[in-house]
């Protein structure tokens, strides 16, 4: 999968950066997951729990990675095994964009700072584009234009009233992605891992996207496969972002008190 993809890359390229990096500090808020780690760098990813069924007694973990635990381990023990719990995900993910932070900083990756990608795709004419997740201020921009809009999303019931004729079941992603022109792709799925899956999907000539705290990582990877944009999420004030994030804060919250939008471009 492209993120044990991405870490092997980092490994492999990059070993400097993760020898003896500690997680030092974490916070699991309703919506997102930040961590910082022993260099000072941080990073922030979509928060994805088990069902319920995660709280039966079989299933009850004391592990390293479990509470009063995590703080103090290294992020190379982090990626060794696979845990069955979700927010374990999550936090690989944002210890992955933390670990990247230094890293994109430090390369010469194209970088158009703050730079939100919808405003680097040409929405005239009359195209073919689909969102996976609703995003309501893509929406709300490429719903004036006269390109044919799909939106795929989980729960119909995310959507306004009015952009409901926009929505296509997730599952149902086969039945337009091949046939689109432009695919913006929410980083929740790199967190969820549905990315692979769609990025097969898409067919050649396709400009993607992918976009949102979530999709922070090191752009190598992605890169290879398929993706033309990433919309990234730079952290301006780590401590700040812990706060935010402990408090139940939102993508909406990160922007306007600890992060900045910025775009990785293929070239």
């Amino acid at each position: 999968m492209i993120l044990e993809q991405t870490f092997q890359f980092i490994q492999t390229h990059y070993k400097s950066e993760l020898e003896n990096l500690i997680i030092s500090d974490l916070r699991v808020g309703i919506f997102l997951t930040a961590v910082q780690l022993s260099d000072g760098n941080c990073g922030t990813a979509s928060t994805i729990i088990n069902s319920s069924s995660s709280c039966h007694k079989k299933n009850r973990d004391f592990g390293n990675f479990t509470p009063t635990k995590i703080i103090g381990q290294k992020v190379s023990d982090l990626f060794e095994n696979d845990y069955p719990v979700k927010i374990i995900d999550s936090l690989k993910l944002a210890v992955l964009n933390a670990v990247s932070a230094r890293i994109i900083a430090q390369s010469n990756y194209k970088i158009l700072e703050k730079t939100d990608p919808i405003d680097l795709i040409d929405l005239s004419g009359e195209k073919t584009i689909t969102i996976v997740g609703a995003f309501q201020s893509y929406i709300n921009k490429i719903a004036t234009t006269k390109n044919k809009l799909f939106v795929l999303e989980l729960d119909e019931n995310a959507f306004k009233t009015e952009h409901r004729r926009y929505y296509i079941p997730a599952e149902n992603f086969h039945s337009v992605i091949p046939v689109s022109d432009i695919v913006i792709i929410t980083g929740l799925t790199l967190v969820n891992h549905t990315l692979d899956g769609l990025l097969e999907a898409i067919s050649p000539g396709t400009q993607v996207i992918v976009t949102g705290p979530s999709s922070s990582v090191i752009p190598n990877i992605l890169f290879q496969n398929k993706v033309n944009i990433i919309g990234a999420t730079r952290i301006t004030n780590g401590d700040k972002l812990m706060e935010v994030v402990g408090e139940g804060g939102s993508v909406y919250h990160l922007f306007k008190y600890c992060a900045e939008k910025i775009c990785i471009v293929n070239e």
